[in-house]
C-alpha cells in the first residue's frame, strides 16, 4: 500500500518500510510489540510525511483497497 499511496517504486516501498521498521527475527524479545497501531498508520508517514493526517485527510483512515487485504 505504500507503493500505491506514496507513489514509490517497489523497490522504494521495500527500502522505506525496512528503515521505518526494520526486519526483527523470531527470537528478537518484545518482537513486533510496535504494531499496537495498525502498519497504516506506520506506513504513511513515510511518503508524505508526520502530518499527513492533517494535511491529507482523506489518508487518515485506511482505504477500502487496503482494508480488501488486511
Amino acid at each position: 500500500m505504500i507503493q500505491h499511496h506514496g507513489g514509490l517504486t517497489p523497490t522504494q516501498a521495500r527500502e522505506a518500510a525496512l528503515e521505518r521498521y526494520p526486519y526483527e527475527t523470531d527470537d528478537t524479545p518484545f518482537r513486533g510489540l510496535a504494531f499496537h497501531v495498525e502498519a497504516w498508520h506506520w506506513a504513511m508517514p513515510a511518503p508524505h510525511g508526520n502530518r499527513y493526517v492533517v494535511e491529507l485527510p482523506e489518508l487518515t483512515h485506511p482505504s477500502p483497497e487496503y482494508r480488501a487485504i488486511e
